[in-house]
Formats: structure tokens, C-alpha cells, sequence
């Protein structure tokens, strides 16, 4: 079974990518919604990352993530510590994941797959990309935050010029109908090379 990186800069619409392909019956794994989950049940995650940013990591038992964004995305010394605790459980749940997937290939959904160096471990990459004005747009949108916060998650991530070198695909996202037609012909593609 392939596995399939799915990557992109935040607001560029990997989701939107990634439910077109669950709607062609490919499984795919959401990278940041499971580390969520892992954050919130995972004793050990939650005894680390107490210890590294002390007990206001969480609130009632639950994860306090404005408090969390707000240290991470301005300090990548303290980015690269969380990422070090929660990303090794991570790859261990996908793995785990695809041993139960029955598919020629599945999709691993990661905002930050060449940051963390999991493109290693992928068959094949697909990067959504599009217009930085388009992305601001649509996070000032969907997410009630701010241009400056904005700005400092795009500070820590590559740039789409980066990831398209090394990307087997590249899709870009502007128009919905064009980029479901682009999923499609991947999807195709992808098919073939498991023959």
C-alpha cells in the first residue's frame, strides 16, 4: 500500500483536498486533528507537555490550545519541543492506522509533513497551494484570529516554492470544481503506479 503525503501552507485547503479524496473512497488521516486527540488522552503527552510549559497547558484536563499557539508560534525553540514529544506518538498511531486500511493507497494529511521530515516516509507527495492574499482571506474567515497570528504560523512553515520541489503533485486551489478535477486525475494517476 502507497502512502501519500498531503501537504500544504495553512489556509491553502488541504482539507478541502482531502474530503474530495475520502469522497473517491481513499482513507485519509488528519495528522493534526489525531494529535489533537493524542494531547487530550495520552498521559504521557500530557505529563510531558505540563513539564515543558507548565501547568496552564491545560485547563480541566483539557488541552488549552490558545495558550499553547500563543508560545509556540512565536518561539520555534519551544515549537520544535512540543513537536518532539507529540509527532513520535503520531507516527506511531498511523502506522497502526494503515495496517487496518485496505486500499491501494491511503492520504496522510500533514500542514507540516517537510518540516518534521515525514515526507521521508511517503510514496508520494501532493502540495495544495494558493495565493497568500486567497489563504488570509479565507483564515480570517474560518479561524476568528488575527493577520499577525496568521503571519507567525506561516513564518514556521516552507514556503510552496520549497515543497514543490520535492512534490510528485501539485494542486492548486483557487476554484473548487478546478481542484476537484485535479484530485480526480491524481487519483488516477495514483491508481496506476499501485498496478
Amino acid at each position: 500500500m502507497m502512502i501519500v503525503g498531503l501537504t500544504g501552507g495553512i489556509g491553502s485547503g488541504k482539507t478541502t483536498v482531502a474530503k474530495h479524496f475520502m469522497s473517491l473512497g481513499v482513507p485519509v488521516y488528519i495528522a493534526d486533528e489525531q494529535a489533537k486527540k493524542l494531547m487530550n488522552r495520552s498521559k504521557v503527552i500530557k505529563r510531558k507537555l505540563i513539564q515543558l510549559f507548565g501547568e496552564e497547558a491545560y485547563v480541566d484536563g483539557i488541552l488549552n490550545k490558545p495558550f499553547l499557539a500563543n508560545i509556540i508560534f512565536n518561539d520555534k525553540d519551544s515549537l520544535e519541543k512540543m513537536n518532539a514529544i507529540v509527532h513520535p506518538k503520531v507516527a506511531r498511531h498511523f502506522e497502526k492506522w494503515t495496517l487496518k486500511q485496505n486500499t491501494p493507497y491511503v492520504i496522510k494529511e500533514v500542514a507540516i509533513l517537510f518540516e518534521n521530515g515525514g515526507h521521508k516516509t511517503c510514496d508520494a507527495i501532493i502540495t495544495v497551494t494558493s495565493p497568500r492574499e486567497i489563504r488570509i482571506e479565507r483564515l480570517l474567515k474560518r479561524d476568528n484570529t488575527t493577520l499577525e497570528k496568521i503571519e507567525a504560523i506561516m513564518k514556521n512553515q516552507w514556503t510552496d516554492a520549497e515543497k514543490i520541489k520535492l512534490s510528485d503533485f501539485v494542486i492548486e486551489n483557487i476554484e473548487l470544481q478546478n481542484t476537484k478535477k485535479q484530485v480526480d486525475e491524481i487519483h488516477k494517476k495514483l491508481l496506476k503506479k499501485d498496478d
